[in-house]
């Protein structure tokens, strides 16, 4: 089944409302080193987690126009918050234009194959744990799985700042794994794109005794599995990555450098003239 609208060659729209989603951007790249990746992070307006459900939901279609002005032939929302609050209303947007992956549903899925009758912890911002999308969803499953959320609205911008290898983020990691919520876990969903960037720390305070979801590369299966579905896969050997921010921020470029060996150019492109 061929996308005539969108061409195999076309590029892989990813955005986030800061670093995060370079997460997941990396993973689909180590994936899919093929692909072309337009990546876009609303810096302007991070975190989404502290934000309301309607501007998160203006913010992510006004990036859905600007993605999809570079033609890209699939979308993927790179954060949570955003997932929970305007995935949904993003797929009806674009409609045939381009396919629409989230990184919640991928999880879940991989959940129900892999954690049957566990107790799996979350952790992420309060718009991803007060929305109780991963809850319902789970509960859906109706496969004995039980989730604890708790919420850590501090640790995205601390990440954003910088400060994942200070001690101040072990103290707040430290302050958040211990509330009684998350109490006797088997496994622990990091459920904002921006966690993957400490995983390690968070590792190390379960004294590798709980198994850490990433969510970073089920994302990236779920996307070369659809991109197979349909024949949307990049034949060609030839790859590009286009970085676009809405406000320029060091932390950004930073992290862009990490993840992509290549000198990253960012562009600046505000959602808001």
């Amino acid at each position: 089944m061929k996308n005539v609208s969108a061409p195999s060659e076309n590029p892989i729209g990813i955005f986030d409302s800061g670093i995060g989603g370079l997460t997941v951007a990396h993973a689909i790249t180590e994936l899919l080193p093929h692909e072309n990746i337009v990546y876009f992070g609303d810096t302007a307006h991070l975190p989404y987690g502290d934000k309301s459900t309607a501007a998160i939901q203006a913010y992510s279609i006004k990036i859905c126009d600007m993605l999809l002005a570079q033609h890209c032939k699939l979308i993927v929302i790179a954060c949570n918050s955003a997932s929970s609050a305007a995935y949904e209303l993003v797929h009806e947007y674009v409609g045939k234009k381009a396919k629409v992956v989230n990184v919640i549903d991928p999880t879940v899925d991989y959940i129900r194959e892999y954690y049957q009758r566990k107790r799996i912890g979350l952790i992420g911002t309060r718009q991803t744990v007060f929305s109780n999308v991963y809850k319902k969803k789970i509960d859906a499953l109706d496969n004995q799985t039980e989730l604890f959320s708790h919420p850590t609205p501090l640790l995205a911008p601390m990440i954003e700042e910088g400060f994942s290898k200070k001690n101040i983020m072990e103290g707040l990691i430290h302050d958040y794994l211990s509330s009684p919520t998350l109490a006797d876990i088997e496994a622990i969903i990091l459920g904002c794109t921006h966690y993957p960037l400490i995983k390690e720390h968070i590792s190390n305070f379960y004294q590798n005794k709980v198994t850490i979801i990433d969510t970073s590369a089920i994302v990236a299966k779920a996307v070369k599995s659809l991109l197979e579905y349909h024949n949307l896969l990049n034949k060609s050997n030839r790859a590009y990555q286009k970085f676009y921010v809405s406000d320029y921020t060091e932390g950004f470029s930073s992290a862009a450098k990490i993840f992509f060996t290549e000198a990253v150019h960012l562009e600046q492109y505000p959602l808001w003239d």
